[in-house]
């Protein structure tokens, strides 16, 4: 093989694809923009629109669409059948209405445009469809794939999945302008349909859990890992073979497994696929944008995304509405799904194949779909914000509680970051002191739980200054953030303080080493679990020594009034963490024996001055007699034995200094 050859080989093509996405989703992530961009342009600069680097995009987009396949497997595995059933009227009801009537109107717009009935119908189908791949992925990222207006967008891609069947079918029959095999196809597709169904489901329902059950025995994450992978496949096969769409069979699997104790394992195995791929189909949409059709005819495009985005998010309000959903989300799930989806692209591609658009349409349609794909994620990010303006109503009641019954009229109340374990024992001797609170929680199905059970639980993440707000930080007695992760809790300091300056907040820790971190943050009180669990222990140990009760409680109340310094510091093992991470965090206790020539011997422990150092004298043994709190004014004595507390790197110098004087 020549230079030639290896330079136009696919390996060297998808080798400079990855490579230009790595830089700009790097470049994007410093940007705060969301990766799908960053994909979208890669395709862009590579394709044949741009430097021309991909000559052979049929191979890319044949592995990216697996991407899709293992998007849907994850989306299948948050909602089981039950869930389905459950929400069967925005699925089967809003979803499908909000397909047929904006395929109507759109195709509407068409036919006013000169086009024939047959590509008004293609052109309808196409911009109907709205962007499973995106819109899930961000619900994802932003927490929202469980508030009510996720739930309406997601019911409404889940009825567009299932629509791509039919026009999919459609598409080749409407080229030949004969109705009667056109509703011929689709009965005989509905009927493979159900068959499909029905194999999945007896599949799913009896063999896949004792296969997984033999797999997880087993103990090899490898091939738990492999079984899952070839799951998705087959799922999406077996769908394939039978004309319809992978995607669908990739979506039944997951349904199938959806209600397996395994479901948490299998979306974390199947993750790292998911993502990488979806990302290269992404790059294979921004490879099809013709950059001379998309400058000679922006100004048609941008009018064509200000039509659709018309035209979908009102009749998706108006359905949602109709629904019983509220106004707010019934605008916000309008916004969410207005763009043109994934599928769109390959219905273009089935309709230039069937002659029934001009690549000149094809081109616009496709950068519609593109530059409407790109505004998404900033329209996802506001879109409660717009939703509230649109609608007149309260965005800070409507965005914090989609029931309508936020407690944002509470005052002197406690606010709970976090209803975990600490979180909920917090919430239980609240409540049986007759304390306010309402507390803040991101994981969907304990708030769930927590909901049915009667308590005060709200979904958000709490580093959102309209969650915070609504929870009327500004009139909280106390925030309580039951996390003690550093990078999680300063950006909810950081909210707080900017709502409420002197709003008082506690922090539970696992232990001390970010202790200093979040007092300069402006954290009230920090509670370190090691240390309380210390005190608590020394409070038995003492208790049952004899020591009275009366005592015991003293010592706890002014050790913790003393920020826990008599707990301060440890003696280091052989198993101690002493990374540099650690070693700038920790504080150690170290016992420094004086020789004879001690550059300390004879001097007082105040002239040394070491707490200018940042240490501070622990304790002081000599001849065998122990100074707990050893006097200033002492003179160190040859043989000298004293205890100095301090982080590693100033205990060694301060030993240094001591010994040698330097």
């Amino acid at each position: 093989m020549d230079f030639t050859e290896i330079a136009n080989s696919a390996y060297l093509e998808l080798l400079g694809l990855l490579s230009v996405a790595v830089v700009l989703v790097w470049a994007f992530k410093k940007m705060n923009l969301p990766p799908i961009l960053a994909y979208l342009v890669a395709g862009v600069i590579t394709g044949s629109s741009g430097i021309g680097l991909i000559t052979n995009q049929d191979d890319i987009h044949v592995i990216a669409e697996l991407g899709i396949v293992f998007l849907m497997f994850s989306l299948g595995l948050e909602f089981s059948v039950p869930k389905l059933l459950a929400m069967r009227h925005l699925v089967f009801g809003v979803g499908s209405a909000q397909v047929i009537l904006s395929m109507f109107l759109i195709m509407c717009v068409a036919v006013g445009l000169n086009y024939t009935w047959q590509s008004a119908i293609t052109i309808g189908g196409i911009l109907a469809l709205s962007s499973t791949a995106i819109v899930i992925k961000l619900l994802n990222e932003n927490g929202a794939l469980h508030s009510k207006r996720g739930q309406i967008a997601v019911s409404i891609l889940l009825f567009q999945d299932i629509a791509v069947v039919p026009l999919l079918i459609a598409i080749p029959i409407l080229s030949g302008n004969s109705i009667d095999s056109l509703w011929t196809s689709l009965a005989l597709a509905l009927a493979k349909g159900i068959v499909v169904v029905f194999i999945l489901f007896s599949v799913g329902k009896w063999l896949l859990p004792r296969i997984f059950n033999q797999i997880a025995q087993a103990r090899t994450d490898e091939l738990f890992v492999l079984s899952t992978i070839l799951v998705v496949v087959i799922a999406g096969g077996i769908t394939y073979l039978f004309g319809l769409s992978m995607a669908l069979g990739a979506f039944l699997a997951g349904m199938m497994l959806g209600e397996s104790q395994y479901r948490h394992q299998l979306e974390s195995d199947i993750r790292p696929f998911r993502d990488i791929l979806m990302g290269l189909f992404f790059a294979t949409v921004g490879m099809q944008l013709d950059l001379n059709v998309l400058a000679d005819t922006l100004h048609w495009i941008l009018i064509g995304v200000l039509a659709l985005l018309l035209i979908k998010t009102v009749v998706t309000m108006a359905l949602a509405k109709m629904s019983g959903e509220s106004l707010v989300n019934s605008w916000a799930s309008g916004l969410i799904t207005f763009q043109m989806g994934e599928f769109g692209f390959v219905l273009i591609a089935l309709a230039l194949q069937n002659s029934l658009l001009d690549s000149i349409t094809a081109s616009y349609l496709i950068g519609v779909g593109i530059i409407s794909m790109a505004i998404t994620p900033y329209l996802m990010l506001h879109s409660v914000k717009l939703a509230t303006w649109l609608s007149g109503r309260d965005p800070l009641v409507d965005h914090f509680n989609e029931k309508g019954n936020a407690e944002s009229a509470l005052h002197d109340h406690v606010i709970i970051c976090g209803f975990g374990r600490v979180g909920q024992t917090v919430g239980r001797f609240l409540k049986l002191e007759a304390v306010p609170f309402i507390a803040l929680d991101s994981d969907p199905i304990r708030v769930q739980e927590a909901q049915a059970a009667g308590e005060n639980v709200q979904f958000g993440n709490a580093r959102d200054k309209s969650i915070m707000k609504s929870a009327n930080v500004t009139s909280a007695k106390l925030v309580i953030i039951t996390f003690g992760d550093l990078a999680k809790v300063e950006p909810i300091i950081s909210t707080i303080k900017e709502i409420a300056p002197d709003a008082k907040i506690l922090v539970r820790t696992p232990n001390d080493d970010d202790l200093e971190a979040f007092q300069q943050a402006g954290v009230t009180e920090v509670v370190p679990e090691s240390l309380e669990g210390s005190l608590m222990l020394v409070s038995h140990v003492l208790y049952m020594t004899g020591v009275p009760v009366a005592r015991v409680i003293k010592r706890v109340r002014e050790e913790r009034k003393n920020r826990y310094g008599f707990l301060h510091g440890f003696f280091p093992g052989e198993t101690t963490d002493m990374s540099m991470t650690q070693r700038d965090r920790l504080e150690f206790l170290h016992a420094v024996s004086l020789p004879r020539n001690a550059y300390a011997i004879g001097k007082s422990i105040q002239s040394l001055a070491l707490e200018e150092r940042r240490v501070m004298v622990h304790g002081l043994r000599r001849n065998g007699e122990e100074f707990a709190e050893p006097d200033g004014d002492i003179i160190l004595q040859e043989h000298d034995i004293l205890v100095i507390k301090g982080k590693p790197r100033r205990v060694e110098r301060v030993e240094r200094f001591m010994l040698e004087g330097d």
